[in-house]
């Protein structure tokens, strides 16, 4: 079989990276089309991930128009190398996966979430033989959505899957029972980032204040814009496919972006999530709030006042951790179920029974 995975963001690499390594193991012929955004190759050749590039994303000077010729070049390259590649079955997300099956005549799978992706959604729907996306998305799809008990974090943090490096410590250089925080600000230069603003210059200096008074404090500034010289904190420096093992090992994680909050909450690590100007009500955050593994707020001193509170607290660490063990090992393996969808070449009625059963018609789930 010819797998072809649509990976366009360092998330996707995670949600489809073991999966790849599956695939490739039992034989079968995986291709990953990319394009140079954030870190994202970067993760690719880290984990040996087989990819080739369509392109990049350009974050400066962005616009409706310069957006349009940027997506009308990665169309015509995506569609190009998809014809050479001859898929059997197409993975991916939007209009990038929806070109690639319909010019190859290939069932096209879709992993979504329920970020405010609507232009995504509106625009590859059609086009998808097989939708997939955790329980807890709110939207209806239609007649090919299907839903499984968990998040799409489930495919790389599940307890099955994830293995944490044991000296993470010595690689960060903290000792053995320093507490120490990951601050994560966000870019914010996603499609589904237009217009919507998280920490303020002001506010992330004084949140790096505040916490490092209670803690060492690492800063993931994914749009490398901070000037840490003056200030009580370490950039998290590391290799970026080594940033889970230090979120698992975290004390605490503070953000203004969406995935490593959920990620935090699935390794046991108490997280945080700043709202900013964003209203959009994600499910995968409701759900997590409900077990108590992530909490979210509007206003910034709320942020703070809980984070410190945290920190302070000897009995927080053990708490997330049992709220880990009960919760996510009952998740769905998202990996195995990727796997078992390409071996069905998205196809469901294909599907063993056992993994049948673990897909729900979305149609079912929301009555």
């Amino acid at each position: 079989m010819r797998i072809l995975v649509l990976a366009n963001t360092p998330a996707h690499v995670h949600l489809y990276r073991h999966a790849v390594d599956r695939l490739g193991r039992a034989g079968h012929d995986v291709l990953v089309l990319t394009r140079e955004y954030a870190c994202t190759t970067d993760l690719l050749d880290y984990f040996d991930v087989p990819y080739r590039v369509y392109g990049d994303h350009e974050t400066e000077g962005y616009s409706t128009l310069a957006f349009g010729r940027e997506l009308g070049g990665q169309f015509l390259s995506i569609g190009l190398q998809a014809i050479r590649f001859g898929p059997d079955v197409v993975f991916g997300r939007g209009p990038y996966a929806a070109v690639a099956g319909t010019l190859t005549r290939t069932p096209v799978v879709l992993v979504l979430d329920d970020e405010p992706g609507d232009f995504n959604h509106t625009v590859s729907r059609p086009f998808a033989d097989c939708i997939i996306s955790p329980d807890v998305t709110r939207r209806d799809l239609g007649a090919a959505h299907y839903t499984f008990d968990g998040f799409k974090e489930c495919a790389y943090l599940h307890p099955d899957v994830f293995e944490g490096i044991d000296n993470i410590r010595e690689y960060l250089d903290v000792d053995p029972d320093e507490p120490y925080v990951i601050v994560r600000f966000n870019a914010l230069d996603a499609l589904h980032d237009t217009a919507l603003e998280g920490f303020g210059p002001d506010q992330r200096r004084d949140l790096i204040d505040r916490l490092s008074e209670a803690a060492t404090v690492f800063v993931s500034d994914e749009g490398d814009e901070m000037d840490l010289r003056d200030l009580p904190a370490r950039p998290y420096d590391l290799h970026p496919a080594m940033i889970h093992d230090a979120m698992a090992e975290a004390s605490l994680l503070v953000a203004d972006t969406g995935t490593m909050v959920n990620e935090a909450a699935l390794l046991g690590t108490p997280a945080i999530r700043y709202r900013g100007t964003d209203d959009h009500e994600y499910g995968e955050f409701q759900e997590l709030e409900r077990v108590g593994l992530a909490e979210q707020f509007d206003e910034y001193d709320a942020v703070c006042d809980r984070a410190l509170a945290l920190l302070g607290d000897d009995e927080v660490g053990a708490r997330w951790q049992r709220r880990r063990q009960e919760y996510v090992g009952d998740l769905v393996n998202l990996t195995e179920l990727l796997v078992d969808v390409a071996r069905s070449r998205g196809n469901l009625e294909r599907l063993e029974g056992s993994t049948r059963r673990v897909l729900r018609p979305r149609s079912q789930s929301i009555q």
